[in-house]
């Protein structure tokens, strides 16, 4: 994988997503704690994603908020 925040994002995900599914093949968790991980893992992803794509256009240099209001 790249130096990418968002790659970084999606593999941390995958490695705590594959984590909740495996404690619940295991038996280690019940179906509502496993699904309320995976939507904690989600949300987090979400906003990685999220600050990721606003880094990008922060380094871009464009501003969208300016460019409406002109």
């Amino acid at each position: 994988m790249t130096d990418d925040p968002s790659d970084t994002a999606v593999e941390r995900f995958l490695d705590r997503a594959e984590s909740a599914l495996d404690s619940y093949d295991q038996g280690y968790a019940d179906a509502d704690a496993t699904l309320a991980t995976l939507r904690t893992h989600v949300d987090e992803l979400a906003a990685g994603v999220e600050e990721s794509a606003a880094e990008d256009s922060e380094d871009d240099g464009s501003d969208d908020e300016n460019d409406s209001a002109a």
